[in-house]
């Protein structure tokens, strides 16, 4: 059933708690960045001195040697506080207003890898981080204007759950075939869908065990969600391995927030009081970061080092 004005008003009341859900995504963003900044010093390390230059993603022995590179660690801490900074968020605003300001991440990351690199971004690289930036916020501006927090039935959760799986499929196949020539791109736009679901996921075993409980498929929602977020970390480290932390970061605050709302909007229902004026506008606002992800691939002054 549609959700009707009752939906809207409900979603008014929740303002006060909405206002609480926002600076704790905003920390949390703070720590995605410096997380990602230290895990790329790490990973380059690593491959730097074990690697054997085919950069075709991170071996078993690599992973391994992770685990005692101290940058490493810390960055990969820091990354769980923003995880964990996201989920209290989660708990108290909807997801469309959380996961997009994740995007904060790639402002902060562009400061501060051009300053650690030493590096200048040239006018292609700030017009692509613009695009990311731009493409976002017009995105989360249209989704939030009209968008409603619904709970997540059964079937809804298993439509979600055999997306996941045939997605998780999908990306194993191509980067199993395609591996030494796949490149940051296709790592990053991986692992930024992988945890678009992972965020999806965690909005809706928070809601369905603070609403009624455990229960058998709830459970079932909680190892795929670990278990695309273990396939996501991996993407993650790859990308570190072939590009700069900001291209990382504008990768996982684009890709993700889009789709987290695309399933949000086409299988939850969230968008069903969007009008298609609206709806064409977050299309065009999502491809505009997209192409803004793409051009950052392309012109980062550390992809041509």
């Amino acid at each position: 059933m549609a959700p009707d004005v009752t939906d809207l008003a409900g979603e008014l009341l929740r303002s006060p708690l909405v206002a609480v859900g926002i600076p704790l995504a905003l920390i949390g963003a703070v720590f995605l960045s410096l997380g990602a900044q230290f895990q790329n010093r790490g990973v380059e390390k690593i491959e730097r001195r074990h690697g054997d230059g085919s950069r075709a993603g991170l071996s078993r022995r690599q992973l391994v040697r992770l685990l005692g590179r101290p940058s490493w660690l810390i960055g990969s801490v820091m990354l769980g506080i923003a995880v964990l900074f996201q989920l209290v968020s989660l708990g108290f605003a909807p997801l469309i207003v959380v996961q997009p300001i994740g995007v904060v991440a790639l402002v902060v990351t562009a400061i501060l890898n051009a300053r650690v690199a030493r590096i200048r971004l040239d006018h292609r690289a700030k017009r692509a981080i613009i695009l990311c930036v731009g493409g976002v916020a017009v995105f989360v501006v249209v989704a939030a204007l009209y968008a409603v927090d619904r709970l997540v039935d059964d079937t809804q959760l298993l439509i979600i759950l055999g997306m996941l799986g045939a997605l998780t499929l999908t990306f194993g196949i191509v980067f199993a075939v395609v591996r030494r020539r796949s490149g940051a791109l296709f790592a990053i736009l991986a692992a930024g869908v992988l945890f678009g679901f992972v965020a999806t996921l965690a909005k809706v075993v928070i809601t369905r065990i603070t609403t009624a409980g455990l229960d058998p498929l709830t459970i079932v929602a909680i190892v795929a969600l670990i278990t695309a977020a273990a396939l996501g970390g991996y993407f993650v480290q790859t990308a570190h391995q072939l590009g700069s932390p900001d291209l990382v970061i504008a990768g996982l605050t684009v890709v993700d927030p889009i789709v987290a709302v695309l399933v949000g909007a086409f299988v939850v229902g969230e968008a069903a009081l969007m009008p298609w004026p609206a709806v064409l506008l977050g299309v065009a606002a999502g491809v505009v970061a997209v192409v803004g992800v793409r051009e950052l691939a392309k012109h980062h002054p550390q992809t041509h080092r």
